[in-house]
């Protein structure tokens, strides 16, 4: 029991270590783990091409985004396999228009998710706790036996969590189930690319990787691929996907007691 103490706090403050860059204002999310790339990126499910990509991308959008809005508005900025998450707060929702058509014209951007609030800037107090809140939920990750928790990626943003990463659906439904249990935690956000326990298996026999239990039957469900064989991201609902092209399914999970999953197309 003194062993699995001292590890879970250790877990939690390497995590949160990690996290610590989550909540400065027009700068990068959290560039791949930090001190630990290496071993990040030897298991993350992008290639390592597009893994540097999406780096660059962080830094040429918060850095667009610092310049054109002139120190109006705080901003935090995700990419994953190329499409970016904006979190934070702007004073009017042109700020946050303007804000999401400079990512957009970012090269390379293939989608943008615009969570940007309209209000005033969150203060350092909730910005400590959003830092705190991203260190317990990758705490919890790692923690977990039944998920690789290098393949996610954590925000947490005025107590919501945002949770990123090509994952199959037993994996967002269980990463939710995580993120939803950790304290001060008001809701969670997924905005996934999901891949079958097929395309999974091929992928983690390629790389000489074991594969996680499917768990409980019937969560399966297949990805559509392009001709170039990138995978479409699908929404997690049952409903089917629209037919014009979008950007990563984004489905929220409200906090305790669990309401019904609801998706809504990405902006």
């Amino acid at each position: 029991m003194k062993f699995l103490h001292a590890r879970t706090t250790c877990t939690v403050l390497a995590a949160t270590l990690l996290a610590a860059g989550l909540t400065t204002a027009c700068a990068p999310v959290v560039l791949g783990g930090g001190a630990v790339m290496g071993t990040l990126m030897a298991t993350d499910r992008r290639t390592t091409g597009i893994q540097v990509e999406d780096e660059g991308i962080e830094n040429k959008v918060a850095g667009r985004l610092k310049d054109v809005m002139n120190g109006r508005g705080h901003f935090n900025v995700t990419s994953f396999n190329r499409q970016v998450l904006l979190t934070g707060e702007v004073p009017t929702i042109e700020e946050s228009q303007k804000a999401e058509k400079e990512a957009r014209a970012v090269e390379n951007v293939k989608s943008v998710v615009n969570e940007l609030g309209v209000m005033e800037n969150s203060g350092f107090s909730q910005r400590s706790r959003d830092t705190l809140i991203t260190g317990k939920v990758k705490a919890s990750l790692v923690d977990a036996k039944d998920l690789s928790s290098n393949v996610f990626k954590v925000v947490t943003e005025r107590d919501v969590v945002y949770l990123m990463g090509r994952v199959t659906p037993r994996e967002a439904k269980r990463s939710a189930e995580i993120a939803r249990g950790v304290d001060n935690v008001r809701k969670v956000v997924r905005v996934f690319e999901v891949i079958s326990e097929d395309e999974l298996a091929n992928y983690s026999k390629q790389q000489g990787a074991p594969v996680q239990d499917a768990g409980s039957p019937g969560t399966s469900s297949s990805a559509s691929s392009s001709s170039s064989g990138t995978v479409t991201p699908t929404p997690l609902a049952a409903e089917p996907a629209p037919a014009a092209p979008s950007g990563p399914s984004r489905t929220e999970i409200q906090g305790t007691p669990l309401p019904a999953i609801q998706t809504a197309p990405v902006r």
